[in-house]
């Protein structure tokens, strides 16, 4: 279930949080045309993983949530020009 898209603060935004009826999941989604400069998970450097754990936090806080388990995921899309997007989900990413 979809519980926020694109929620921002002043410290940034998360893409993504869900739950699975279990856990609390924050979901980064990425995009790119091409591999040239890496696939799209791999734009989630652990400085961002970093960012995306602490921005979490933010939003539990912000929406009073006690705690709860959290899983981190990655979905990657590789968009070529004039070809069909291929999508992978990373769950547990990082």
């Amino acid at each position: 279930m979809l519980l926020s898209r694109n929620w921002r603060c002043a410290e940034g935004e998360l893409d993504l949080v869900l739950t699975d009826g279990r856990k609390l999941v924050v979901c980064e989604v990425k995009t790119r045309t091409s591999t040239s400069c890496g696939t799209p998970g791999e734009a989630v450097t652990d400085a961002k993983a970093e960012r995306i754990r602490r921005l979490a936090r933010r939003w539990l806080s912000t929406h009073r949530v006690p705690y709860c388990p959290l899983r981190f995921d990655i979905v990657s899309i590789l968009w070529p020009p004039k070809q069909n997007p291929r999508i992978r989900h990373l769950q547990g990413a990082f």
